[in-house]
């Protein structure tokens, strides 16, 4: 059926990451962290959105290979301003 490829985190670790992302966003925000401490979460943050992607990336796949396999499989551009 499928290529048997797992995805790289279990949504509930993506969501977490998703979270911890959205914290990190919000204090790098305000500006009150000192530079040091900044640049720290800023690279945590990084991390996170590296191995988000590779979620995403992977699930894609999964998808696409999945609809090919019912003939369903059509590739399209898609549009990321919407």
């Amino acid at each position: 059926m499928t290529e048997g490829k797992k995805l790289p985190k279990k949504k509930q670790d993506f969501e977490t990451d998703l979270k911890r992302l959205e914290e990190i966003v919000a204090i790098l925000e305000k500006g009150e962290e000192p530079l040091d401490d900044s640049i720290k979460l800023f690279e945590e943050g990084m991390e996170k959105a590296k191995s988000m992607k590779k979620y995403l990336d992977e699930a894609k796949r999964k998808i696409e290979i999945i609809t090919k396999e019912a003939g369903l499989f059509k590739v399209s551009d898609f549009d990321e301003t919407h």
